[in-house]
């Protein structure tokens, strides 16, 4: 069964070209390397200042920079895990470097019959 394992941090992220953004990315690849055959996808996320919302209100489309809620951690990346079940699922993101100081969140994939 497919999981996403969305990964939620402090806004503050490592700054690139650094001594602890290089350590952060080790430690993401050392994932990478343990799991990579349960990954299916994944993908880091630039900073929630990047965002735009996006909404539909009586037909017209709304757009807003940012983030729209105001929240202590945002979702900096995710992955899809294809394991045998939450079990599975939960032991691969607990090993997500991002549990160690965020939150890694692991939800069931919805499987939906092919067209």
């Amino acid at each position: 069964m497919k999981y996403a394992a969305l990964i939620y941090d402090s806004a503050a992220t490592e700054e690139p070209n650094t001594e602890e953004f290089g350590e952060v990315m080790q430690a993401y690849q050392a994932f990478g390397e343990k799991y990579g055959q349960q990954i299916k996808a994944g993908e880091a996320l630039l900073p929630v200042e990047t965002a735009t919302s996006v909404q539909v209100r009586n037909g017209e489309v709304l757009t807003t920079d940012g983030p729209f809620a105001e929240t202590k951690e945002t979702l900096g990346g995710f992955y899809i895990l294809d394991c045998e079940n939450l079990d599975a699922a939960v032991q691969a993101a607990a090993e997500i470097p991002g549990a160690l100081h965020g939150t890694v969140e692991v939800r069931p994939v919805m499987e939906l019959p092919e067209a």
